[in-house]
């Protein structure tokens, strides 16, 4: 498995922007998509984003496309997720994964099997 550590979370207003960071140690990937997931209290952990280590193609889910962007550093081995327009609801501890697989034609993922420890996103409306 691969080590992560994200960073980056923080209290905004409405309106404003983040971004997340996600510092992979370990081993290195070998075509597997790394990303985000999102939980808020009382709610399921859901998927936010992901790209391809190796390819390069990102995937996003629907309440946050065209606000929040995905990028990697291969050389450094880091996940960065950029998060503009943030609204409330965007309210959630963030995870960094990675060792998972993204079928993006069904919007269907497998468990991944490396998680970082969270970080906390609270958006003020």
């Amino acid at each position: 498995h691969v080590q992560l550590v994200e960073s980056g979370g923080g209290l905004v207003q409405a309106g404003g922007s983040l971004r997340l960071s996600c510092a992979a140690s370990g081993r290195t990937f070998s075509g597997d998509v790394v990303g985000w997931f999102r939980q808020a209290p009382g709610k399921e952990r859901e998927f936010v984003a992901a790209v391809s280590w190796s390819g390069g193609g990102t995937f996003y889910a629907r309440s946050v496309e065209g606000r929040f962007t995905i990028s990697k550093d291969n050389a450094k081995k880091t996940v960065s997720l950029q998060m503009n327009t943030l609204k409330p609801e965007d309210t959630a501890v963030y995870y960094c994964a990675a060792d998972f697989t993204y079928y993006s034609g069904s919007n269907y993922y497998t468990q991944p099997g490396s998680w970082g420890q969270g970080t906390q996103v609270s958006v003020s409306s």
